[in-house]
């Protein structure tokens, strides 16, 4: 068992200040769940380019995202994993193409997370 300092003596250990996050306000509002699987920044990028378009190939995302072809199918494989967006692979004379487009499912959850982004975005204009 650890001995009790004297009075007037300060631990060498200081117990951490709670961080206003941690609180437990009756008043503060509860903040919506994000999807993690959309909220990362490429896979946003996919989801939302190809919610204004009716498809797009591999190369016109890695385009419009600026990314690279690693980055870009390690991103896509997660959303057509999740049935977020589908894959099709065909070949145009001899040139393969990957073409995608946003599932209902994926445009679904597209939906709910703008909904939770706006969510969050009014709860912080109001404080």
């Amino acid at each position: 068992m650890a001995k009790p300092l004297a009075h007037g003596h300060k631990s060498p250990h200081p117990k951490p200040q709670a961080s206003p996050r941690e609180h437990n306000s009756p008043d503060a509002p509860e903040l919506p769940e994000l999807d993690r699987l959309i909220h990362e920044r490429v896979r946003l990028g996919i989801v939302s380019a190809l919610a204004t378009n009716h498809s797009l190939s591999f190369n016109d995302l890695k385009r419009i995202l600026k990314t690279t072809d690693g980055n870009l199918s390690v991103h896509a494989r997660k959303l057509e994993e999740a049935d977020y967006i589908s894959c099709s692979k065909y070949f145009e004379g001899r040139v393969p193409r990957t073409e995608y487009c946003l599932t209902v499912a994926g445009r679904r959850a597209l939906t709910h997370y703008l909904d939770q982004m706006d969510r969050w975005i009014r709860m912080t204009r109001e404080v």
